[in-house]
């Protein structure tokens, strides 16, 4: 780069940037206003002013956590509903973390709503709790209830497996399924809410308002989720052309079809892919690009590390493929100077690899390996500037690999350049924290985590 395209990107870099604040900003209008109507319905209600008693205290919370609950839970579907103008205002790893967290406090006020409400109404009525749940349950008095309590036990059971301890003992395939079950509960939630809610059935103005936020996050769910994938099937004609092994347990699918330059994708993104062979068809996986694309084809690079991934070298050319993307933003577009060092993890050199051909400038590569046997693409990092550095972490002379002091011997001037790392994530985020503890601003360091 010279001064002139530097101070070019450095102008392009302010703008985007300033684009992406004013949309963040935007979208926590939006959110947090959608949130303010929602509690001034609940207080023009009589959330507040019809209180007067520890029954009637106890049924108010547990209708605006609740209702508050139930805003959280259609949040929850958007946040991965893979709507592009969302994912690269704050990229896969960021919208996983808020998805992840706003689970929880959807679940949570859901849970308290339900024992709120039980609670509340087992006071009023001057009945014992267990006789309240009974006659909840029973169907006449109180409709929609079984159908409330089945969604929330979907909801606790997909929460259940987002746990990591637990998650790692499940199959994809199950854990995916029990996904999907999360819309399941939130339809389920309707059927409780909208006819039986103390606010929509006396309120039409409240009623109706719900009834515009459950269909237009549906309305988004079928278009980014049904809708544009079907039409970039038609359009593009996405097949597998060659499996090709890269090593132990690794191969690379090039997948080729027509137009492929009007998806505009970029070296370090990636597609949910979902291959329509047998056995297959239902799920889809998110794969870094492992080339830059070349507007006839796309190449991804995968590891065998699940039940899905471990069948896909016997997938056979001609194989249809349906993909969702471009997704991310870890490409070039991220970089603030003129130098890079670009540090893989493991299987995370695929992005790595596919940066290698966008990026100019002064570029250098560290590719951290347990052994010299796990290194991929041995041949096309052959005359570039990558430096292996293997060694089990477990070992004391591992352990120091990548360290900060480490990292300095490797790369004297590392304060100097954008950092981009990517592999699993525990071994992301140590080298992340590693690189921090070196000296280089947060800002200037640009991760991807291979996670679900």
């Amino acid at each position: 780069m010279n001064a002139e395209a530097v101070l070019q990107h450095s102008r392009s870099g302010r703008v985007a940037r300033g684009h992406r604040v004013a949309t963040l900003l935007a979208l926590w209008l939006v959110g947090g206003g959608n949130a303010a109507v929602i509690i001034w319905l609940w207080l023009h209600g009589g959330g507040i002013g019809k209180v007067h008693t520890g029954g009637e205290l106890l049924t108010s919370l547990g209708r605006i956590t609740g209702l508050l609950g139930a805003y959280l839970a259609l949040i929850q579907v958007l946040l991965l509903a893979r709507l592009p103008w969302l994912e690269r205002l704050a990229g896969f790893d960021r919208l996983s973390i808020w998805h992840r967290w706003n689970g929880h406090a959807t679940l949570d006020l859901i849970v308290a709503h339900t024992v709120l409400i039980v609670w509340g109404y087992a006071l009023l009525d001057r009945i014992p709790l267990g006789k309240e749940i009974s006659t909840m349950l029973g169907g006449g008095v109180y409709p929609g209830m079984i159908t409330a309590t089945v969604g929330t036990a979907l909801l606790i059971g997909v929460v259940v497996s987002s746990v990591v301890i637990v998650k790692r003992r499940l199959r994809y395939e199950t854990w995916y399924a029990v996904h999907l079950a999360a819309y399941a509960g939130i339809a389920l939630g309707w059927f409780h809410q909208i006819p039986t809610g103390n606010e929509l059935v006396l309120d039409t103005v409240a009623a109706d308002y719900w009834r515009a936020l459950y269909a237009a996050t549906l309305a988004l769910l079928i278009v980014y989720r049904v809708l544009v994938p079907l039409a970039n099937a038609l359009r593009f004609r996405l097949r597998v052309d060659e499996v090709v092994p890269e090593g132990p347990g690794v191969v690379s699918l090039r997948i080729t079809g027509r137009g492929l330059g009007r998806l505009q994708a970029r070296a370090g993104q990636f597609f949910v892919w979902r291959f329509l062979s047998r056995g297959r068809w239902w799920t889809a996986h998110p794969f870094s690009l492992s080339a830059a694309p070349d507007g006839r084809s796309r190449r991804i690079t995968v590891k065998a590390l699940g039940d899905h991934t471990a069948g896909l070298p016997s997938i056979r050319p001609g194989t249809r493929v349906l993909a969702e993307g471009p997704f991310g933003v870890f490409t070039g577009a991220a970089r603030k100077r003129r130098k890079s060092l670009l540090i893989a993890g493991g299987i995370g050199i695929t992005p790595i690899r596919a940066l290698l051909d966008e990026l100019d400038g002064d570029v250098r590569v560290l590719y951290r390996v347990v052994s010299e046997e796990d290194v991929i693409f041995r041949d096309e990092l052959a005359g570039r500037p990558v430096e292996v550095v293997a060694g089990d972490h477990a070992t004391e002379e591992g352990a120091r690999l990548l360290s900060p002091d480490h990292l300095h011997e490797l790369v004297p001037d590392l304060a100097e350049r954008d950092v981009f790392v990517c592999g699993p994530p525990a071994m992301a985020q140590a080298i992340a924290h590693n690189v921090r503890r070196a000296g280089v601003p947060r800002r200037h360091i640009h991760t991807e985590r291979f996670a679900l």
